[in-house]
């Protein structure tokens, strides 16, 4: 069965519009009748921009009409989240004291975009500077799968918006796991290359030593597509790698015979609920029929705990010169850990240095036996947002647990449904040595080519 528009894939969409069977015109206008009906309820757009998107949306079906093809984004709505510049457009990163920047070019992400002929639907709600806890004046963005439950930091809105079908995919950062919180909590597919893998030129940063920025989207297939546009060296971002990133959409096709998966099943069977062991049992059932090789293997994570400083010293250096100075424009959450982060003794970031690199190493030696690793995006379903005032963060550290320590390592991960507990869904995480995306995504794309966890589709609002 053909899904509804709202929830088409890139892919799908792609060959409508060069087939004439589809404009692009009506497409971004169906997504911004659909925002302007439904966002009122989810929260998920803190700015749209219908004007220019319907005139990018004119551009892109001239062009097609003339034989310029700008390839698989062409003419396709996405969401931005805002933290990444786009210029005219105010690029606020959920925090009062940038209410009024008006960046002035876009980020080299976006750039790289309007290039492929994307259309930009508006900018997408995140918490307050991509910390926690969104800023108080900031309508928390509604998780499609329950209303009472976390819809995930601090990628929230991405997260909502894709899964609610009000843009076919987003692009968004991820730091500690922004990326694959929200891409677990709304049922969707997240990316998150590896550190260097795409630009952060004009990306306001959390802490930059760990930040990436990547696509979530509602499948592999659409992930792949957006990152073969993203990706690549940028001089205006001198930690990008110099390596041409290779074609990701092509490389969906190859077979996953012989790739060898580790699982350490008595580690993750201690921190997850069963309903994510099922998944995880379930992915790699269908992943060996495919002729993959799952192999036990020890994984020896990193407490958060140990390595939170290094997130903590970058947050509080983010923000150098609006604080203490504009103090009282940050919201007391962040105001403290900001101080927390400038109070943070040097020998601590030391030690979560020293603790990092010993990860980087064991993880290397990891991946000199196997080729990927299987482990949960989130260790249960979203958690429930009542009973605290504080969003439900008071669950968050734990959920770090498989997310953080690859970011401290820049170790490419891909996020992908695969099961639901109680109406909710559950997602489990490959992980895979540097600039290993394109099989990540292959062994994503082989378990969805098998499994229909990711064609999954919320209800409706009441």
């Amino acid at each position: 069965m053909t899904d509804p528009l709202p929830f088409r894939g890139a892919a799908d969409l792609a060959g409508d519009l060069r087939a004439r069977k589809l404009s692009a015109v009506d497409l971004t206008g169906a997504f911004l009748d659909r925002i302007e009906r439904l966002d009122p309820y989810y929260h998920s757009f803190i700015s749209l921009s219908a004007e220019s998107a319907m005139a990018d949306a004119d551009r892109a079906d001239r062009e097609l009409r003339a034989g310029i093809d700008r390839g698989p984004m062409h003419g396709i709505p996405v969401g931005i989240k805002d933290l990444i510049d786009t210029a005219g457009i105010v690029t606020a990163a959920g925090l009062a004291v940038r209410a009024g920047h008006v960046p002035d070019r876009d980020a080299t992400v976006v750039r790289r975009l309007r290039e492929g002929g994307a259309v930009i639907l508006g900018k997408l709600t995140l918490t307050e500077g991509a910390t926690l806890l969104h800023h108080p004046d900031t309508p928390v963005p509604v998780n499609p799968w329950g209303a009472t439950r976390n819809s995930g930091f601090s990628s929230s809105g991405a997260g909502v918006a894709v899964a609610a079908g009000l843009c076919t995919l987003a692009l968004a950062s991820d730091t500690g796991g922004s990326i694959r919180i929200p891409s677990a909590f709304n049922g969707l597919t997240g990316l998150k290359p590896s550190w260097g893998r795409v630009s952060r030129a004009g990306v306001f940063p959390l802490a930059e030593c760990l930040d990436v920025v990547g696509p979530m989207a509602r499948s592999a297939a659409d992930a792949a597509i957006a990152l073969s546009v993203i990706a690549g060296a940028d001089p205006d971002d001198p930690t990008t790698d110099l390596s041409q990133p290779p074609d990701y959409a092509a490389g969906l096709r190859l077979p996953i015979d012989g790739v060898v998966i580790g699982v350490d099943w008595e580690r993750i069977a201690t921190d997850c609920t069963p309903s994510v062991m099922q998944g995880l049992r379930a992915i790699a059932a269908t992943l060996k029929t495919l002729g993959a090789i799952i192999a036990p293997v020890r994984l020896d994570l990193p407490d958060p705990q140990r390595i939170v400083a290094l997130a903590a010293a970058g947050i509080s250096d983010a923000h150098r010169e609006t604080f203490p100075a504009f103090a009282d424009q940050y919201s007391p959450a962040i105001r403290a850990m900001l101080e927390a982060g400038m109070k943070l003794p040097a020998r601590d970031v030391a030690a979560a240095m020293s603790a990092a690199e010993r990860f980087k190493g064991q993880l290397r030696a990891s991946f000199a036996h196997v080729d990927l690793l299987l482990v949960p995006a989130m260790t249960g379903p979203a958690p429930s947002i009542l009973g605290s005032g504080i969003e439900g963060a008071d669950s968050v550290p734990h959920s770090m647990t498989y997310t953080l320590p690859f970011n401290v390592s820049g170790s490419p991960t891909i996020t992908f449904p695969c099961g639901f507990d109680g109406g909710l869904p559950i997602a489990g995480q490959l992980i895979g040595p540097h600039l290993a995306e394109s099989l990540l995504l292959r062994a994503a794309h082989a378990f969805q080519s098998r499994t229909e966890w990711h064609r999954h589709r919320p209800p409706a609002p009441r």
